[in-house]
């Protein structure tokens, strides 16, 4: 019995050992990094979000502190929740009353004339109020022509608006808008299929449909003069789940013709694929444009299929949305990791073309760059949107030190992992260029650490795994629409479960050698060796659908004397 007694506390001593962490790799000479000692804000910088969602409204937030910057975001009660649209009359009076003392606007078209995404989707408004909107814009540059207000608007998508009811209606619609933008471009198509089609979509249908399309034109060439004349810094036309061939290419094209016949260049006006990321990109642009930061990217891929391959709601190769995005950015191209800023790295696997064996030879590649202390910033998508097709969970396994990296996005298309992977490293790499003492880049290193561990996070750990097994117990207990739950029914099991499943992911996560490893980040300010030795989240969701999460986490940093 002594004996067992004895073993016993020898086995709850080594256990607190282990917690205490005297049994990872011990750091006699590491000291914490106090999560106070962050410089106040340099910039206040607005924004009106495209919509509620965190990637729209919470990424910005989070991401700015990485620069330094605070953004200030409308109270949730002028902006919209899910179907409910903003309050867009509430907005403009809280414009009027923020902008004052602020450095840059950044301003969603869509909320401001709709109240959001959504609303865009199906809302419709006279004439009356674009031409109140636009006199609003005008009358708010004027008082403040020192401000710049760098706006964004998106056009509408391919799928029929949610008014448009009956599943044959709405596929007829969808296959009567592929065919036309086929034959928009130029390329044989059935025209007795396209007749067919147009006689069994119901007239008020089409023209309902058609329309859509019409009057986002109309509205976007008025939006795009106003950035002619100066109102605008810059405005960015984003397009919303394309595909290589539909009606929303043509809109597209009629608007590039516009900005050409009026002389409007990119600077001023850029037509741009996406719209979740736009806001992000263009803190980005602000950031690079106040420092004169012009960044210098290398650019690698999984594959050599990859640059040609058109993912998922994507209208062009994966290759080209790359290039639009540094177009957009003013970014510069660089032949080898040693001449740049920082590498982006884009996987995109498919099992069916057999790009699965390139993660191998993916994470052999990323694992010479972290260990060369060469900033990279990794998009890691999938076709078929599951973790086995992606890298993160292969670098996990390998022990790739994880926080090694400066940006990971993979949690929707193309264009949104690109857009938010670039400008994470960006702001990181411009910010770390600036800063002046060691303690301005620590806390520009915590920033970035919260950022990228809320990417691996939510993009990979709820997106890729624990998602689908809410959806599943949601479904097997009867809920079958897990895009519009009960708030107060399942909308509180299903996030018990996130809390639970993501609490159990993040300890594993937190034990793995690719988290615990050591890392550098060399700087003008001086190279600093740091550890992350502890992170605690807080998640639920923030709209009654399981399609995406409220992360918010904190990081315990550790800086190691060499």
């Amino acid at each position: 019995m002594k004996k067992h007694i004895f073993l016993l506390i020898i086995f709850l001593t080594l256990l607190a050992f282990w917690h205490h962490g005297f049994l990872h790799p011990s750091y006699p000479s590491s000291r914490p990094i106090p999560a106070d000692t962050a410089p106040p804000p340099a910039a206040r910088i607005l924004l009106v979000p495209l919509d509620g969602r965190p990637p729209c409204r919470q990424f910005v937030i989070n991401a700015g502190k990485i620069a330094n910057y605070d953004i200030i975001v409308p109270p949730s009660e002028l902006q919209d929740y899910y179907s409910q649209p903003g309050d867009t009359k509430g907005l403009q009076d809280w414009l009027r009353q923020e902008i004052r003392g602020s450095h840059a606007v950044i301003l969603s078209i869509d909320q401001m004339l709709f109240g959001g995404l959504l609303a865009a989707r199906e809302k419709e408004v006279s004439p009356e109020d674009i031409r109140g909107l636009l006199s609003f814009l005008r009358e708010l540059h004027a008082e403040h022509p020192h401000i710049p207000i760098y706006a964004f608007s998106i056009l509408p998508r391919l799928t029929p608006q949610d008014t448009i009811d009956g599943y044959e209606e709405r596929k007829d619609l969808i296959a009567y808008s592929r065919l036309i933008g086929r034959q928009a471009a130029g390329l044989s198509v059935d025209a007795e299929e396209i007749e067919t089609l147009a006689a069994r979509i119901p007239p008020k249908s089409m023209q309902k449909y058609l329309s859509h399309f019409s009057d986002n034109e109309k509205l976007n060439e008025q939006l795009s003069l106003l950035a002619a004349d100066g109102v605008f810094r810059r405005l960015i036309l984003g397009q919303d789940d394309g595909e290589e061939y539909s009606i929303p290419n043509i809109e597209k094209q009629h608007l590039r013709s516009f900005l050409q016949k009026h002389g409007i260049s990119e600077q001023q006006v850029f037509l741009a694929h996406g719209a979740d990321e736009i806001a992000l990109t263009l803190l980005a642009e602000i950031k690079c444009r106040e420092t004169g930061f012009i960044p210098r990217i290398h650019v690698e891929y999984n594959d050599s299929k990859t640059a040609g391959d058109i993912m998922p709601y994507m209208a062009i190769p994966t290759g080209a949305m790359v290039e639009e995005k540094l177009r957009m950015l003013g970014a510069d191209t660089a032949d080898t990791p040693d001449t740049a800023d920082f590498t982006l790295f884009v996987s995109t696997t498919d099992y069916r073309q057999d790009t699965l064996k390139s993660r191998e030879s993916s994470v052999q590649r990323l694992t010479a760059l972290a260990n060369a202390h060469a900033p990279t910033a990794i998009v890691d998508l999938s076709r078929h949107f599951t973790s086995d097709e992606t890298l993160l969970p292969l670098l996990l396994r390998k022990d790739v030190p994880l926080n090694a990296f400066i940006a990971y996005a993979g949690w929707n298309t193309v264009s949104n992992s690109i857009g938010t992977a670039l400008a994470q490293a960006i702001l990181f790499s411009s910010s770390k260029e600036q800063a002046k003492t060691k303690e301005a880049l620590l806390a520009t290193c915590r920033q970035n650490l919260t950022f990228l561990h809320n990417r691996y996070l939510e993009d990979s750990f709820y997106l890729k795994d624990i998602i689908d097994k809410i959806n599943a117990s949601l479904k097997k207990e009867g809920y079958i629409n897990t895009a519009d739950l009960d708030l107060e029914h399942n909308y509180q099991w299903a996030t018990a479960m996130l809390q639970d499943a993501m609490k159990q992911k993040l300890a594993a996560y937190k034990e793995s050698k690719a988290f615990r490893t050591p890392f550098v980040v060399q700087a003008p300010a001086g190279s600093v060796k740091l550890r992350v030795r502890d992170i605690r989240i807080d998640t639920g969701f923030p709209w009654p659908r399981t399609f995406e999460i409220d992360l918010q986490s904190t990081i315990t940093l550790e800086l190691l004397d060499e």
